[in-house]
């Protein structure tokens, strides 16, 4: 009892989705492949339905790993309806799959999503004559809205099988016939259903993502945007939520009930350490992962998602395109450097959406590099915010210098041309908050899930290290970089070594420094730039063992790492000159 959701990218299939499901419950990889599906169930009447959200795809014919997927899952047998979800506004280049789908032969219903935003433009469509002439129900929606779910809820229900028009064969195998007769048919289609009229007066929604794209304008809102975040994840989450899930919540209730517990009913003093020493799971790996980055995460992804559901990040692809092609890139990079501050790991993945090898990767280099994810960045946040904001945009200028100073040398190095950009925009709309807290609740179930357990084994790995000594062995080994060129103390030798299993959780073991007065304000300057630009989370690095190759991977990985102590070291000296000798208050 399977529901398929199919349609070309941006047209609101996670949103009906969700809207279907009322949950992501399941996000996982189609085997075989990288490709994420999403799973859930829908209740229609008394019966329950399995929903399949699929990869965007502009044809069956497939052409990309996404597009085999979807045509993979399709083939199922146990398939009661095919919900084709397809943008108002861009009808012609939504029948094309259509038409392909009803040569299939499977119950289908064409959902045409964003019908308020179609009417805006004066477009028109017949609704009822479409649907008999391709013999299917055809159901509008607004489905950020809820508008319409109701009735295409309806539609799935009784959903059944059409004849595709006749004397017409999609799968041809000449390809190029195939095309012709499907822009013929199509442009028949939209002559008896399809009529523009002027449209209405620019709306306030428009004359707000016009001023997002225009450099003029767009610069400041970027920096307006960049400043409210931090605020939001880096004081609020970082500064308010953190001092009161660790010092109230585990300080005061949760770790001294569960430090009573062990030691009333564990007498063997290794476990007991285990447990709750230094290098504890409960001490360390659960109270940094729900007292520390548990509320930066939350707020960070509560953030993106309001970023992601009002539009703005496809415009932000436009503002960026001109800084990108110095670096050899195009503005669709923007996308996966934004993911890139959630994860990197994902955003790796979806470093696939651009076209050319060459941009694969340069991105890759640059994820590696200097992209935070959004946990590590939340404790970067909570520990600049002891510094004033000019802290904060020093180190903001030196992470941007670095990424267009690498990017530029790495797009003379690599071979290969950067792709042409074409990026369609989506009107801007006020975000809808039941949607972004069902989003933020997934991707906080998949921070539990895929993170968490990475905590527990760094934690569980240096408690291991140092009890065979070798974690002082690799302190002395690293020791003229960590204390001699860097001049940070031997202790946050440890913070780097976890680095390389979760970037976050190196992060995390800084902030306890600091916090503990171990790091002086250079220091901790320092020290941060050097774990921004530090190698890749393990995760992270068989991704783009994955999707480079293992000697790519390899390449970057080495790179970034020498790179980030020679960029630390020379900070360092500068600081300390300016500061220390010139009493310029950088800092």
């Amino acid at each position: 009892m399977n529901i398929i959701l199919v349609g070309n990218a941006n047209v609101g299939k996670s949103v009906i989705f969700n809207a279907l499901t009322r949950s992501y419950v399941t996000v996982s990889n189609y085997p075989g492949t990288t490709v994420d599906i999403s799973k859930g169930i829908a209740k229609l009447g008394l019966q329950n339905f399995t929903v399949y959200d699929t990869p965007g795809i502009n044809s069956l014919i497939v052409h990309s790993e996404d597009e085999k997927v979807t045509r993979d899952i399709l083939s199922k047998s146990d398939i009661t309806c095919v919900v084709q979800v397809a943008d108002s506004k861009n009808l012609k280049r939504s029948l094309v799959l259509t038409l392909e789908l009803i040569e299939l032969g499977l119950p289908l219903v064409l959902n045409l999503n964003m019908s308020d935003e179609a009417k805006e433009r004066g477009i028109s469509i017949d609704i009822k004559k479409l649907s008999q002439k391709l013999g299917i129900d055809i159901v509008e929606t607004v489905a950020v809205t809820g508008e319409g779910i109701p009735k295409l809820k309806e539609a799935i229900s009784r959903a059944k099988t059409t004849q595709p028009p006749k004397g017409f064969t999609v799968f041809s195998s000449d390809e190029i016939a195939s095309l012709r007769k499907k822009n013929q048919k199509i442009e028949e289609l939209l002559r008896d259903i399809l009529r523009i009229s002027k449209p209405k007066a620019k709306s306030a929604s428009e004359f707000i993502g016009a001023l997002t794209v225009s450099p003029i304008s767009g610069i400041p809102i970027l920096i307006v945007v960049l400043f409210i975040m931090y605020l939001f994840v880096g004081r609020l989450a970082a500064v308010w939520g953190v001092d009161f899930f660790e010092n109230k919540i585990f300080g005061q209730y949760i770790n001294p009930f569960l430090g009573g517990i062990i030691d009333k009913f564990i007498p063997i003093p290794i476990v007991k350490e285990f447990l709750m020493g230094q290098y504890g799971i409960i001490s360390m790996a659960v109270t940094y992962a729900f007292a520390i980055i548990f509320p930066i995460v939350t707020a960070f992804f509560l953030f993106f998602g309001i970023l992601e559901d009002s539009g703005y990040l496809p415009r932000l692809s436009v503002l960026s395109d001109k800084v990108f092609r110095i670096i050899g890139l195009n503005g669709r990079a923007i996308l996966p450097m934004v993911l890139g501050l959630g994860c990197g790991t994902m955003a790796t993945l979806t470093s696939r959406i651009l076209e050319t090898k060459k941009e694969r990767i340069l991105v890759s280099i640059i994820l590696t590099l200097a992209i935070p994810c959004s946990a590590q960045l939340g404790v970067i946040m909570a520990m600049l915010s002891q510094f004033s904001l000019r802290a904060f945009l020093l180190w903001f200028s030196t992470i941007l210098f670095v990424i267009i100073t690498i990017g530029f040398l790495s797009s003379r190095l690599v071979p290969g041309k950067r792709s042409p950009f074409i990026q369609e925009l989506p009107p801007m709309r006020f975000p809808q908050i039941a949607n972004i807290i069902v989003k933020t609740g997934a991707r906080l179930k998949w921070y539990l899930k895929e993170a968490v357990p990475l905590f527990i084994l760094g934690t569980f790995i240096l408690f291991v290290s140092d009890k065979i000594g070798l974690l002082n062995l690799i302190e002395r080994v690293l020791s003229p970089f960590i204390v001699v060129w860097l001049h940070l103390p031997k202790e946050t030798t440890a913070a780097f070594i976890i680095g390389f299993l979760r970037r976050d959780y190196g992060a995390a073991g800084l902030y306890q420094l600091a916090r503990a007065g171990v790091l002086d304000k250079i220091q901790i300057f320092v020290s941060l730039i050097v774990i921004t630009l530090f190698v890749p989370c393990i995760a992270q690095f068989f991704v783009t063992v994955k999707e480079r190759g293992l000697k790519v991977a390899l390449m970057i990985a080495g790179f970034v790492f020498l790179f980030a102590f020679l960029a630390g070291g020379l900070l360092n000296h500068l600081l300390r000159y300016l500061i220390l000798v010139k009493g310029i208050a950088v800092l």
